[in-house]
């Protein structure tokens, strides 16, 4: 396998596959880099470096104990990025990969980065507080973790059978493949590093980061995402983004670049040659 040692002695499990401008992707919360398996075939085939990684604690990546944080999630990032000597670089992150995208360009990006894409993203902060009383409170999260705590496999079948691909709605029709590789791939990872990182994805308050970003960005969510309210994501930061393009998808659900890959593929394609 692919590994890199942070300073820490984390070892970060990493894909890197083919030649050409690189693109490098952040995944959501539980998952792993294979969440992207169908964008990164797309891109190799069109003439692209794809480069996946397994967050410290998910995937193949080390267990530890400790680091579920954004500041370490980006600081990983930059890691392996800097050991594959990546330049004019694409990055794109979903749900909490978007948060680790936004961190990671505004801390260690400059010279860096080419373009940003953040789809269904926790940023900039998803947690109701005096300051961004549209969030959620703090019940939904307490909530995510005592299911975790309870029973991780069951709610690991559950999350990705209702919300996270609307497979809940009426008339849905869930893709059981689908429902299976989400929980294999939590499974994969390590619950202290999943609880811990529910702190990580719903308190790490982005807005300064969103604020410091300079390179283009595309901000993409649907408009029936139950896991990450899009008037207090995706309308929110590219309000903050120096230059952002901005893209809702109505009745698309938060994992909607697995679910509508036919859509999403090729709109990133445009993005990021445009």
């Amino acid at each position: 396998m692919s590994t890199i040692t942070t300073k820490d002695g984390v070892h970060i499990f990493y894909k890197d596959w083919g030649h050409g401008q690189p693109i490098v992707f952040h995944h959501g919360w539980p998952l792993s880099s294979d969440d992207w398996d169908t964008q990164m075939l797309f891109f190799l085939q069109h003439g692209y470096r794809v480069i996946g990684i397994d967050r410290r604690g998910h995937g193949r990546s080390s267990q530890v104990s400790d680091g579920h944080d954004m500041d370490h999630y980006a600081a990983d990032a930059a890691a392996v990025v800097e050991h594959l000597e990546l330049r004019n670089a694409v990055h794109i992150g979903h749900s909490t990969g978007g948060g680790e995208v936004a961190r990671y360009v505004a801390r260690h990006g400059r010279g860096r980065v080419a373009k940003a894409v953040l789809i269904s993203a926790v940023t900039p902060l998803m947690l109701k507080t005096p300051n961004n009383p549209d969030g959620l409170p703090i019940e939904v999260f307490d909530g995510l973790r005592a299911g975790l705590a309870a029973n991780r496999a069951q709610f690991y079948r559950d999350l990705p059978a209702g919300p996270f691909y609307g497979f809940n709605r009426p008339g849905a029709k869930p893709i059981e493949g689908v429902v299976q590789n989400w929980w294999r791939q939590g499974m994969m990872g390590g619950a202290k590093a999943h609880y811990d990182g529910i702190k990580a994805f719903s308190e790490t308050d982005l807005t300064e980061d969103l604020k410091s970003i300079d390179v283009p960005t595309l901000v993409m969510q649907g408009d029936d995402d139950q896991i990450v309210p899009y008037k207090d994501a995706a309308l929110l930061s590219a309000k903050l983004l120096k230059n952002s393009t901005l893209k809702i998808y109505p009745g698309f659900p938060h994992g909607l670049m697995t679910t509508h890959a036919d859509v999403i593929n090729p709109d990133l394609l445009a993005f990021i040659r445009g």
